[in-house]
C-alpha cells in the first residue's frame, strides 16, 4: 500500500483526509457520468438506482486495487448497510440535480425513441437520426 499512494498505514487508523478526498474526486467523476445519463434520456428513480450500482463498483474497484479494502462481503453487516446507504443516497441526489438540469434541455434521445409508442413494445425502431440529434 505504501508503495501505491506514498502513505504508511498504521493498524486502526485510517489517513482521513486522503479517504475522504479519494471518495470526494470519485463522487465528482462519476457525477459527470450521471449526467451523462441524464441528458441522454436516462433518467429518473430507475436510473438513478442503475447509477447506485455503478457508485458502489467503482468504490470497490478503487479500494480493492490499491488494497486499502477488502469485497464487501468480508465487512461488517453494519459497516455494509451505512456504505450502501451513503451510495445511494449519493446516486439519488445527484441523479435528482443531473436530471433537473437535463430537463432544462428537454427530452434526450432516448426520450424521444421511448415517445415513439408508449408503453413496452417490441417493434419499435430506432428513431431516424435527424430527429434523435434534434434539441
Amino acid at each position: 500500500m505504501e508503495r501505491l499512494t506514498g502513505m504508511r498505514e498504521y493498524p486502526g487508523r485510517q489517513p482521513v483526509p486522503v479517504n475522504l478526498a479519494m471518495h470526494v474526486g470519485q463522487g465528482a467523476l462519476l457525477g459527470v457520468l450521471r449526467s451523462v445519463m441524464a441528458h441522454a434520456g436516462l433518467r429518473g428513480p430507475w436510473s438513478s438506482g442503475k447509477f447506485a450500482v455503478v457508485r458502489v463498483t467503482s468504490d470497490q474497484i478503487l479500494e480493492n486495487a490499491t488494497g486499502v479494502g477488502a469485497p464487501p462481503q468480508t465487512w461488517p453487516r453494519r459497516e455494509l448497510v451505512v456504505d450502501l446507504l451513503h451510495k445511494t443516497v449519493y446516486a439519488f441526489a445527484t441523479g435528482a440535480v443531473a436530471d433537473a438540469l437535463a430537463a432544462r434541455s428537454g427530452p434526450g434521445p432516448g426520450q424521444r425513441h421511448a415517445a415513439v409508442r408508449t408503453g413496452r413494445q417490441v417493434d419499435v425502431g430506432p428513431v431516424p437520426r435527424d430527429r434523435a440529434r434534434r434539441r
